[in-house]
């Protein structure tokens, strides 16, 4: 299935959620819990040596130098170098008659942590995230003991780094696949699959397969698509595949195609949200005209003489959903609107005047704010065309100037009013985007951003 919608990640990107992510691993990582050691170790001329490490405490872990890269068939690998743990615990040692204790210090260098993040989708479409082959190498460990038998401990110190150099490359993997489950996972499924836009629709960008990396960026396919919350029927149409262009500059790019657009109009045609009606009461104080039949009889002679000084509503509609096409040009449709006209009795009932058919090439200016899709509308000429009239025939024409005002000045603010609250992009939480870009492509519009974390 091709998607709707598609986000990429670019390298940048991928560096500074791995710079975020960087620093919650080393926060986990010294609060590492680690065992207590106890063992024996045979010395020449002394015997049998019985010790125990306890309350051991890891001050801190550093990770300075890391990198994260997209490995294609894979998802993503991290890798970590030169970093070095520092920490303190007690100690106690038996030999012969012979018992002492201290305190020790233990540092740990040139610690190599390398791990792959399998990403996937689940069955609701929601992101997920998991390790794979995590190895870690430690090439560096010093034990200094602080007691009286100096002398003593160099014939065991050997054995203890060896055994904290294997629970500490253990320890450390076992926490990498800790911190992605709890805080990575847990995190990257903030991202909403489905978001609620208003009292009627809905948009859906569950995953359509898991991500796919190549050597420069991370890409996913969602569906993105507008859904009516009482009616959701199968759009009729299927999106076609995205050229996506080989942009790097920005963080993230996002692919909006003519298909994620083409059914938010289809979306709303189904909630019957492409209905407005216009009376007297909605027309602005500004427009020097009342909505009745006084104002018509100039062009409809007889609609006077049948229903003389009575007021009107205007009923306009969309026979079907409005279609879209973006090129590089820019956004233009041209939708096709039913105006039913009516006038309204004396005993509030309405009976029906004439049905026109209008047609309007419509341009569209597209922006993001606020992690928003937001845009406005203008228009051009309208045609007119009679199809159907229980007032007799009449020459249309003569409505072209009372019909752009009613367009212009009463049913596009409408319109812009809504577009201008604008759709939400797909992003997690705290995610703040900066340096917006707007660019149009054949089928669908690319926008690229960079991005901002926001700490909780």
């Amino acid at each position: 299935t091709n998607p709707g919608f598609v986000v990429r990640i670019t390298q940048a990107g991928l560096d500074y959620a791995h710079q975020q992510g960087i620093t919650i691993l080393e926060k986990e990582l010294a609060q590492l819990k680690l065992p207590d050691i106890l063992g024996d170790v045979r010395v020449m001329r002394v015997g049998k040596v019985h010790y125990k490490l306890s309350r051991l405490r890891l001050r801190n872990f550093h990770l300075p130098y890391s990198r994260i890269s997209p490995v294609p068939n894979v998802g993503l690998q991290v890798s970590i170098s030169n970093a070095f743990a520092e920490l303190d615990g007690d100690w106690r040692v038996k030999v012969l008659f012979i018992r002492d204790h201290g305190s020790f210090d233990l540092k740990v260098e040139n610690i190599y942590i390398k791990t792959n993040l399998r990403l996937g989708s689940d069955a609701s479409g929601k992101p997920t995230v998991s390790t794979s082959d995590c190895s870690t190498r430690i090439s560096k460990v010093r034990v200094l003991f602080s007691g009286k038998l100096g002398w003593l401990y160099n014939f065991f110190h050997g054995a203890i780094e060896s055994r904290f150099r294997k629970i500490l490359e253990s320890k450390v993997c076992d926490s990498v696949a800790e911190s992605v489950h709890n805080d990575l996972q847990t995190y990257i499924r903030t991202l909403p699959v489905t978001a609620k836009i208003d009292a009627r629709t809905g948009i859906d960008y569950s995953f359509v397969a898991p991500p796919s990396a190549t050597v420069q960026s991370l890409d996913a396919g969602l569906k993105g698509e507008f859904y009516s919350l009482e009616n959701h029927s199968t759009v009729p149409f299927s999106p076609l595949p995205l050229s996506f262009p080989s942009d790097h500059d920005n963080m993230v790019y996002f692919g909006a195609s003519s298909y994620f657009f083409n059914t938010a109009g289809f979306a709303y045609h189904t909630a019957g949200a492409l209905v407005f009606e216009i009376t007297d009461a909605v027309i602005p104080k500004d427009v020097d005209f009342h909505l009745n039949t006084s104002i018509f009889s100039a062009f409809i002679p007889q609609l006077e003489q049948m229903y003389p000084n009575m007021p009107m509503k205007l009923r306009l509609s969309t026979p079907t959903a409005p279609f879209l096409n973006i090129g590089p040009g820019g956004i233009s449709l041209k939708p096709v609107v039913d105006v039913q006209a009516y006038a309204i009795l004396p005993n509030s009932s309405l009976t029906p005047l004439f049905l026109l058919s209008l047609v309007r090439n419509v341009s569209a200016v597209i922006d993001v704010r606020s992690g928003h899709i937001v845009g406005s509308l203008d228009v051009g000429r309208i045609k007119l065309s009679l199809k159907d009239s229980a007032v007799g025939t009449f020459q249309v024409r003569m409505l072209q100037s009372i019909m752009n005002i009613f367009a212009s000045d009463i049913l596009l603010p409408r319109l812009n009013a809504r577009l201008d609250k604008g759709f939400p992009l797909p992003l997690p939480d705290r995610i703040q985007l900066s340096n917006t870009l707007v660019r149009f492509h054949q089928n669908f519009l690319l926008l690229g951003a960079d991005v901002h974390f926001q700490p909780q």
